[in-house]
Parts: C-alpha cells; sequence; structure tokens
C-alpha cells in the first residue's frame, strides 16, 4: 500500500514557523512528507531540511518525495533523539521544528499495522516496526496494569471491565488480532456506549500510546526541540487528543514563565526572564474547508513558541 497521508493544518504551520529560506528546519515526523516538503520549497540552496521518522515505510516514502529538494536530508530516528541526531551532523541549533503528533493515515488505513479495529489484523500497533507489540501488552500484563493503561492512556471509563474481560478471554486463548479484541472490548460495554460510538477507539488509542511509549518520547522530545532553537526559533506541535495537547501546553507556558519569587514579594530576586514567548494563546483548529476534506482535522489543535533571546534562565 502507498503512503499516503494529508498533512494538517498544513498552511497554518508552515506559516507559523516563519521560515527564513537560509535556515535550517527540523520535521520530527516527517510520515509522507507533506510539512517536509512545504518547508523544503521555501528555502534556499543555503537552507537545509532534516526529516525524521521512526517508522521505516515513511522514511521511505519521505526520501522519494524529498527527492527532488537537495536541501533535505530524511533520517530514521525517533524526535526524541533530536539532540543526538543534530550532534552527529555538527549542528547547534536550529532555526524551526515541526511535530505533527499521532498515527498517519497511512498507517490506520493499512490494515497489517495493527492500529485499527474496522479490519483484522495482527494485534501488532508499533510504529517502528520493532519492541513490543499490542498483543504482548494485552497478553502478559496483570488487570490491574492492563486498565491502569486504558485509564490514564485512553481515559477509557469502563477500562476495569475491559481489563477484566481481555484476562478472561485470554485465559481461554492468546489474542492475536485486532478484530478478536475489539469483539471483547464491545461485549465489556453497556449497548448505549457502542449505540453512541464506537467502543474501540479509546482501548485502541491506549493500547498505541503504551506500545510506542508515546507519551515518553513526546515529553522528552518537546525538551530537545526547544532547546535546539536558536534565539528567535520557533517550534510548532500539532496534537490530536487532549492528552497530547495538555502536556504541550503545560510545557510551553513552563518556558514562558518569568519570575517565579513569591506574590508578597515587594519586587523579584529570582532574575528567572521567559525562555519562550507564545505564538498564538489559543490553539490554532482546522476551518471548515479543512474538515470537509480531511475529517481526521477535527481534533487536530496546532500551538507556536517561539525561543527568546534568553538562552539559559
Amino acid at each position: 500500500m502507498e503512503f499516503k497521508h494529508i498533512s494538517v493544518l498544513l498552511n497554518e504551520s508552515i506559516g507559523g514557523l516563519d521560515i527564513d529560506p537560509d535556515g535550517i528546519y527540523v520535521d520530527c515526523t516527517a510520515g509522507g512528507g507533506g510539512h517536509s516538503s512545504a518547508i523544503a520549497g521555501k528555502l534556499s540552496e543555503k537552507g537545509m531540511l532534516i526529516a525524521l521518522d521512526r517508522d521505516p515505510d515513511a522514511v521511505k516514502a519521505a526520501s522519494e518525495k524529498l527527492g527532488a529538494y537537495e536541501n533535505a536530508r530524511v533520517i530514521q530516528s525517533n524526535y526524541s533523539d533530536l539532540r543526538s541526531v543534530l550532534d552527529e551532523l555538527e549542528i547547534p541549533a536550529v532555526d524551526g521544528i515541526i511535530m505533527d503528533l499521532g498515527v498517519s493515515s497511512y498507517q490506520l488505513d493499512e490494515e497489517s499495522r495493527g492500529f485499527s479495529y474496522h479490519a483484522d489484523a495482527p494485534l501488532d500497533m508499533r510504529m517502528s516496526r520493532t519492541g513490543m507489540t499490542a498483543a504482548d501488552v494485552v497478553n502478559n500484563l496483570s488487570e490491574k496494569e492492563l486498565a491502569d493503561i486504558l485509564f490514564e492512556y485512553g481515559e477509557e471509563k469502563f477500562s476495569r471491565r475491559i481489563a477484566s474481560n481481555i484476562v478472561r478471554h485470554r485465559e481461554e486463548n492468546p489474542i492475536k488480532t485486532t478484530l478478536q479484541l475489539a469483539d471483547i472490548i464491545r461485549e465489556s460495554v453497556p449497548h448505549k456506549a457502542r449505540r453512541d460510538k464506537n467502543p474501540c477507539k479509546k482501548t485502541f488509542q491506549a493500547l498505541r500510546i503504551k506500545v510506542n511509549g508515546e507519551f515518553d518520547h513526546l515529553s522528552k522530545g518537546l525538551d530537545e526541540a526547544f532547546f535546539s532553537l536558536k534565539p528567535h526559533g520557533r517550534l510548532a506541535v500539532i496534537t490530536f487528543h487532549s492528552l497530547e495537547d495538555r502536556m504541550v501546553k503545560q510545557r510551553f507556558a513552563g518556558w514562558c514563565k518569568g519570575c517565579i519569587c513569591p506574590p508578597d514579594f515587594p519586587q523579584c530576586v529570582c532574575g528567572r526572564k521567559p525562555l519562550g514567548r507564545l505564538v498564538n494563546r489559543k490553539p490554532i483548529e482546522a476551518d471548515e474547508s479543512e474538515l470537509e476534506n480531511n475529517k481526521r482535522s477535527r481534533s487536530a489543535k496546532l500551538r507556536i513558541i517561539e525561543r527568546s533571546a534568553v538562552l539559559n534562565g
């Protein structure tokens, strides 16, 4: 299957980076190369684009799409290792970075990857195609561990019932496929929950996050990205669910905070200066035109931060 992905909030994110044609930019989640090619097309011969992705299929697709740009380089790497990638390239700092989080359209639509609950496939969900699978998680973790994962990462209110049912079923036979798991989830929730919307969404999201260590990578990746920016460099992050957005919002707020002296101090003694400023105070969301053409943009939120001239604090 061809690696296809419709880039979400493309114009808003590229415009928000305020691209310098001679600058150095990083696309931390190259995917099908949509954001990457838009950035590369704005760069001069002096400019440079570094496109990263942990998925080997995405690396192949991005390499093909960016093949016409001499100023673009595609590297298979998790964005949480950004600093190591830049050190290896002997690049101390960059002018802008973009992160488009979540699962690509290709990963969702390619049945063999095991991300979707609409078709039967091995219960995989690995973005990098290496390491622990979703089947390993559901068949080996304790009932409490499963319930905690579903509640924390999926905000699933029926997490205990689903976890209990998973354990009961796996005692009879291992849970190996997406539709096996989907059936277990459906029988674990009340009839009303099945009617309102697909009850599998939150559990599949939670397992995907666990399998790929998404929150750990995001936390480390945000730090590595922000502190790899030049003064006035910008970091643009597109999130697709509330847990991701909350982490990005809180991290941005911390970097933009100045004085931390107690409020009853007559004057500042800490000397702390904001390390950045918010380019958009409220998240940018898809307009009606984009929503009509790409339903997956409905939950997308774009936040942009600019690093200040203060490089320590």
